[in-house]
């Protein structure tokens, strides 16, 4: 019994995907689909004006900035107090064109806010780390780096 519903199931899988001018496809015996007008979700002026749009803000205060050397260029390490819990998505924003003025490279540490209210709680607990690896090549002839925050900035010699 059980290889007769083997037997069928697979004569009517081959048999859908015959194209004889017969449709023994039951999805097509119901006519076709032609005339059904298609609708998307996607906005009229497309997708890459909503990607662009810059959802994070600067973190409150930058508490530590460390450079660490790396294998052909530097680990810049960050430590930021955002107001309260839950903020997410860190990460550091180069200024400038990613080019150093006067000898300092900027980055401004950027996190985005929780989506919903949250409690205050203790500094430990609403610190948030970092950490960014630049090149030598990237940094160029910069001998200081800056994390701007928004209260304040730290600069830091490699």
């Amino acid at each position: 019994m059980i290889f007769r519903i083997i037997g069928v199931a697979a004569l009517s899988v081959a048999l859908a995907g015959c194209d004889t001018g017969l449709s023994l496809n039951p999805t097509d015996w119901f006519g076709p689909k032609d005339d059904v007008e298609l609708v998307t979700l996607e906005p009229a002026d497309g997708w890459s004006s909503v990607e662009t749009q810059e959802y994070r803000g600067p973190v409150s205060q930058v508490t530590s900035l460390k450079i660490e050397r790396a294998s052909g260029g530097y680990l810049i390490v960050a430590t930021g107090l955002p107001p309260r819990l839950g903020y997410w998505d860190a990460e550091l924003v180069a200024e400038n064109d990613e080019r150093p003025v006067d000898g300092v490279m900027s980055y401004t540490f950027r996190i985005a806010p929780p989506p919903w209210r949250t409690a205050q709680s203790s500094p430990p607990a609403r610190t948030v780390n970092i950490a960014q690896y630049v090149s030598d090549i990237a940094l160029g002839n910069a001998t200081r780096i800056r994390v701007i925050g928004q209260n304040n900035s730290l600069t830091a010699r490699r």
